[in-house]
């Protein structure tokens, strides 16, 4: 029946003259064409198509069985498909290059999610002969193209292990490969002209680079060429960078576009679209953490310049909570920072947003992220870019991290970082204003106090207290009250009233609570043991310290956690001790 039908619509429409065919008709062709090839009936249905009396009803026509075809090539049903594969040869030949453009990326756009890479590599060479037919006149329907397969594409899972990848469970290896061999003869196109027209292809394989770099290699991470001597994701990673300057991108250009931006540029917002800052900060990566393409990038920039590029791509990533950012975050940074000379970062750079920005989240990396690899990293990231300061930089970068992290293990690894400083100015009689004498007054109030006086719970902030307290013994120790070359022994007075004993008054207050409460834990346990043999169990219950209710403990464990606290405030108690000690026997000259 519907083959009838087909023979009917086609035999009516060869005797219409100048292809005014009807809205009837083309809805004819398709549905009964759509049955054929779906009930098997292709061969009879390559023969209408091939037949030149039909051309011209094909050719304005044929674009229509697109969809069934691709369905069976893609169920590769071996009776229908050589059949169905001369149909669709024959169709990519004959019909309108843009009406088959059109119905092949739609049918890109609607592939199941179980077929995605299947339907991308089936349908890549024909979208691409479409576009070779569109001759001069086709930068807009190539970005069109480029940009439907590749948003399918980045749907695809991104291997996440050195089998997944060399298995290409996910099939995305595949894809990213056939899509270079897709784009290739239209970057060389690009490369070869510089007319207008080629301006507009260049900028539209501008964008598919920039995409490419943003999704999927964004997610991607890439496995050392030791591990994976052939590994499709880093050729594709390396062929994107080198299009880039196929087609006029100069890489030093691209690096510091965060910094040039800042500037007034016509077409600003233009600018933002071709030049997205997440596909930057992987072209980034991959230059400077993988050295994909660096040995075409210039060496004539200074590592402070590109330290100063990358901040703003470094803290993008560190801004994120996802692993694979995160680790590229810190991999960029410790890259751009290994190639610095340690204390020459100078104070100014203080001043930019990024050099800010940057080491507030890296706190937020080593306090708050669940992955210990990150928080270790982290850590150690951060003391490579206290190295690289200047001492001027290196006292400001303190000043702003006591007043901004928020966080005792932070704080007190800082304080730790400032007693160093002033050992290395002792040690080197090297004449350093900045961790000696009047300049480290302001550095010491902010070490040396309490943030609330007497009532600061002293547990919450053990790190902070304890090398502050370190720090303070040292001072004392090392230099000398008749030398006094730090100027402790001058500020010393000072220090008693707003540090010493507003803590030796927290301490006598923490610890008469806690012993209180220990009193009170050992006899609720014995009454609590007499109840809970009688019932023949366990007893669980909560204990409120500091107007925190903790979680529900037995009274073993509640013992335990008290005598913890009390050790703790007894360790505190000896090291001030320690140094109302060196006080009051203090050598004299």
């Amino acid at each position: 029946m519907a083959l009838e039908q087909l023979s009917d619509v086609v035999q009516r429409c060869q005797a219409i003259q100048d292809d005014n065919y009807t809205t009837e008709d083309y809805s004819v062709f398709q549905i009964a064409g759509r049955t054929c090839i779906e009930d098997g009936e292709s061969a009879q249905v390559l023969s209408i198509v091939v037949d030149e009396e039909n051309k011209n009803i094909v050719r304005c026509m044929g674009w229509n069985l697109l969809g069934p075809l691709v369905q069976i090539l893609l169920k590769k049903e071996e009776n229908n498909l050589p059949h169905c594969l001369a149909i669709l040869t024959h169709l990519l030949e004959v019909c309108s290059p843009k009406e088959l453009l059109v119905g092949l990326l739609e049918q890109v756009e609607e592939a199941h999610p179980d077929s995605i890479a299947e339907t991308v590599i089936l349908l890549l060479q024909p979208v691409q002969k479409v576009l070779l037919r569109l001759g001069g006149r086709k930068a807009s329907s190539v970005g069109m193209a480029l940009s439907t397969l590749l948003g399918q594409v980045a749907r695809l899972p991104v291997p996440q292990t050195k089998e997944q990848e060399e298995d290409d469970v996910f099939s995305l290896c595949r894809c990213c490969s056939a899509l270079l061999v897709f784009v290739r003869p239209f970057v060389e196109e690009a490369k070869q002209s510089r007319t207008p027209k080629e301006d507009e292809l260049r900028t539209e394989l501008l964008k598919f680079s920039m995409k490419s770099l943003c999704e999927p290699l964004l997610e991607v991470q890439l496995k050392d060429p030791e591990t994976l001597a052939e590994s499709p994701l880093r050729n594709f990673a390396t062929e994107i960078v080198g299009i880039l300057s196929d087609i006029g991108e100069s890489l030093p250009d691209l690096l510091s576009h965060s910094l040039l931006r800042r500037r007034e540029v016509p077409g600003f917002l233009e600018e933002e679209v071709c030049y997205p800052k997440e596909s930057l900060a992987s072209l980034a990566y991959l230059l400077f953490v993988q050295h994909i393409a660096m040995d075409t990038f210039p060496t004539v920039f200074s590592s402070v310049f590109v330290l100063q590029c990358n901040m703003e791509y470094i803290n993008l990533f560190l801004s994120r909570t996802e692993e694979s950012r995160l680790q590229k975050g810190l991999d960029l940074y410790e890259k751009s920072l290994v190639r610095v000379e340690d204390n020459s970062l100078p104070v100014q750079l203080m001043e930019l947003k990024s050099f800010f920005s940057v080491p507030q989240n890296l706190v937020k990396v080593m306090t708050l992220c669940p992955i210990q690899h990150l928080r270790i990293k982290g850590l150690k990231v951060l003391q490579l870019s206290i190295d690289k300061f200047d001492t001027e930089a290196k006292y400001k970068f303190f000043q702003c991290m006591l007043k901004t992290s928020h966080h005792a293990g932070v704080e007190g690894y800082i304080i730790k970082n400032i007693k160093n400083q002033i050992d290395f100015a002792l040690n080197l009689d090297n004449g350093n204003e900045w961790f000696m004498g009047a300049h480290l007054f302001p550095l010491l109030r902010q070490v040396l106090c309490l943030p609330q006086g007497p009532e600061t719970d002293l547990l919450q902030n053990l790190d902070r207290v304890m090398e502050s307290l370190n720090l303070l013994r040292y001072l004392l120790i090392r230099d000398k009250a008749w030398k006094n070359q730090t100027g402790i022994w001058t500020e010393l007075y000072k220090i008693e009233d707003y540090y010493m004993k507003p803590l030796r008054t927290g301490l006598n207050m923490s610890k008469a609570h806690y012993e209180a409460e220990l009193q009170n834990t050992k006899g609720n346990s014995k009454k609590t043991n007499a109840k809970a043999e009688s019932q023949t169990q366990e007893s669980v219950c909560s204990l409120t310290v500091g107007n925190e209710k903790m979680p529900n403990m037995t009274p073993e464990m509640q013992l335990q956690v008290l005598h913890s606290a009390l050790h703790t405030f007894d360790m505190m108690e000896s090291v001030l001790a320690r140094i109302e000690e060196i006080i009051e026997v203090k050598e004299k000259p």
